[in-house]
């Protein structure tokens, strides 16, 4: 189904399968506020956001880069999304360069079992690790193959320091369960039905649309507070 789509949002998973997966794709294909392209010259699924409260203070979301930027980049994204491991790279690179970028980084488990299990751990490691810790986690992951689950998540966070036994036991807890619902139910009122899925300058961006035209949205956020000038 997906290759019905224009490219950029080839480049994402749909959020949601069976009878709503053609809705979806068809608001996808709809949606565009602003005349954002992607790297090929496709139009890119987008459309203004409002959020009732700062992401960034949610509790599971975790902020690397300046603290203080000017530009805040805040990312919806699945564990096992593949869309999602390109990005990683890409906005990695984004961070090394641009001195104004703070990166929010949101876990939205929508592709699974596996991705809700992986996630699971991931908000424990929020809890009980470091910004940095949670970081190298996040790229550990995407620099893996394979379906990213519980095992393989408390593996990496062992990697990296973190105790797997206290992460299984705050990660199966009600306190994360109840982080989980909150994180999909913000996804749900914002309309991001693919990921990744992106908020930069308050407008929502659904799906990756390839390095060079997401430099260029960050540079355009930068200059003017929005993902084009």
């Amino acid at each position: 189904m997906l290759r019905a789509l224009p490219v950029a949002l080839a480049l994402a998973c749909v959020v949601a399968g069976g009878p709503h997966a053609a809705a979806q794709e068809r608001a996808l294909r709809s949606v565009s506020q602003y005349p954002l392209l992607g790297d090929h010259g496709e139009s890119v699924a987008n459309h203004a956001v409002s959020p009732a409260a700062p992401i960034d203070q949610l509790p599971g979301v975790v902020s690397v880069g300046n603290p203080r930027g000017k530009t805040a980049l805040v990312e919806f994204y699945d564990l096992n999304c593949p869309f999602c491991r390109v990005a990683a790279v890409d906005i990695g690179d984004l961070l090394d360069t641009d001195p104004e970028l703070k990166l929010v980084l949101v876990p939205y488990p929508v592709l699974g079992p596996a991705s809700v299990a992986a996630s699971r751990v991931e908000l424990a490691l929020a809890k009980l690790g470091t910004p940095r810790q949670f970081y190298a986690f996040h790229r550990r992951i995407y620099a893996q193959r394979g379906t990213a689950d519980g095992e393989r998540a408390r593996a990496v966070a062992g990697e990296i320091g973190l105790d797997p036994r206290a992460l299984h036991t705050l990660g199966d807890s009600a306190q994360t369960t109840a982080t989980l619902k909150e994180h999909l139910a913000l996804g749900g009122t914002l309309g991001l039905v693919a990921t990744p899925s992106f908020i930069l300058g308050h407008v929502a961006i659904l799906g990756y649309p390839g390095r060079e035209s997401f430099q260029a949205m960050v540079a355009a956020a930068d200059q003017c507070g929005k993902p084009t000038c």
